[in-house]
């Protein structure tokens, strides 16, 4: 059976211990798009770690672990995160990686840097992780897979032909040193050398594993907002943050993904720029909601920048789930809530006079204003707590006004930062 987790809003939904505790009864997890340019916080047993590019099966070891063909490879950032679990008594994770995966190259992260320098303030708030530019090369047919790196003459001849476009750019467009064929390729060599030990025909594995039955999760980054198609284009990611997607990301047939769990915040949070209708405008009150989210403040696992926070959007979710194809969704960081007396929730938007409750395209979504409802906070520290009914009134009420709007079951909630702090509703 396969099950994809992925993400509901902006990202930071809190995926990584969603996909983290369902691990626990699958045998392969696959990250199946995306780079290093965003992050999964996980807590457990061995403390509290952000992944960005290892999939969140790491932490145990019935897993294997796959990097797919989807996904923008930066190699140093995943050797360096495998040292950085077993630096800290992580058993080293069982770990394949795709051969037609393709590598993250060291001038990607740095076009990424001057293009948004060039920018200024029109710039898209990027990570800075090269991912628009690796996502452009390999598109234009000019990216570097894994396998490639394995064959010398290949590698040679397409290094000198990429070379000539990257220099004539760094030279008159950046003013910026130009690169140096022979080091490129020294460091590619590195490269390879690094992943040999990981490389693999992920779509063949992936098939025997599901004649063989096997439970198989795949694990999408961001959420439905940044997909590039879908979400709040131009202030979107590079590759599809759709489940849909991780059929083609992971080299499998679509009908194959039975379940689809959509993660959604208790509350909004974004980082980057957008447009993010349920913004909490009165700084003091973002601000003590940003300090009190997540597990130790709402700050991005990649860059450390503050989140925007907001308060639930039932109109975001709603379009985010549907798109998602959302069999089920799991609400987290309900705990969060706590200190509230009374919490807003966005409804509907108000645009040029009139309230939809359908995400409308970026340039109405510019003009959408908020329309709230206020539920009754429950004013009490609910972690702890293992039973749905044990959660206070008002709580539940919160949790089943939002699965009415979003129009997609709450199956999961989550009320604290551990494996072990959830609520199952099934």
């Amino acid at each position: 059976m396969v099950r994809a987790v992925v993400g509901a809003n902006w990202g930071d939904e809190g995926k990584g211990k969603i996909t983290d505790m369902l691990a626990e009864q699958a045998d392969i997890v696959i990250r199946f798009q995306g780079g290093a340019n965003a992050g999964h916080t996980i807590v457990n047993e061995y403390g509290k770690f952000a992944l960005h590019t290892l999939p969140s099966g790491v932490f145990h070891q019935n897993i294997m672990n796959i990097i797919g063909n989807g996904v923008a490879l930066d190699v140093e950032k995943v050797v360096a995160e495998i040292k950085s679990l077993t630096d800290r008594n992580v058993p080293a994770p069982h770990l394949m990686i795709s051969n037609r995966a393709q590598v993250v190259m060291p001038y990607h992260v740095l076009f990424d840097q001057y293009e948004e320098e060039r920018l200024g303030k029109a710039s898209f708030g990027s990570t800075k992780s090269g991912i628009a530019p690796f996502y452009s090369d390999k598109y234009a047919k000019i990216g570097f897979q894994v396998s490639e790196l394995f064959d010398d003459d290949i590698l040679k001849d397409k290094l000198d032909h990429v070379l000539v476009q990257k220099n004539t750019l760094l030279k008159y467009l950046y003013k910026k040193p130009e690169i140096d064929p022979e080091e490129m390729m020294k460091t590619l060599h590195e490269y390879r050398d690094l992943i040999a030990p990981y490389v693999g025909d992920v779509s063949a594995y992936l098939y025997q594993a599901i004649k063989d039955g096997k439970t198989i999760l795949l694990e999408g980054q961001l959420g439905t907002m940044k997909d590039p198609d879908h979400g709040i284009y131009p202030m979107v990611t590079s590759s599809s943050t759709l489940a849909a997607y991780g059929a083609i990301g992971a080299g499998i047939p679509p009908y194959e993904i039975k379940d689809i769990v959509a993660v959604t915040k208790a509350y909004s949070s974004a980082v980057g720029g957008g447009d993010f209708v349920s913004e909490i405008l009165d700084e003091q009150k973002a601000d003590e909601l940003r300090r009190r989210g997540g597990d130790g403040g709402e700050y991005g696992a990649t860059t450390g920048r503050p989140r925007r926070m907001g308060w639930y959007d039932c109109v975001a979710s709603k379009y985010g789930c549907r798109l998602q194809g959302a069999t089920e969704a799991a609400l987290t960081v309900l705990d969060v809530l706590g200190y509230l007396d009374e919490i807003p929730v966005c409804t509907g938007y108000e645009i040029d006079g009139k309230v939809t409750t359908d995400f409308p395209v970026t340039a109405l979504l510019n003009k959408a204003k908020p329309v709230y409802e206020t539920l009754p906070g429950w004013k009490c520290d609910i972690r702890g707590i293992k039973k749905y009914e044990d959660l206070p009134e008002n709580c539940r009420k919160y949790i089943e006004f939002i699965e009415k709007h979003i129009e997609c079951p709450i199956t999961m909630v989550s009320n604290g930062p551990a494996r072990e702090d959830i609520i199952l509703r099934k």
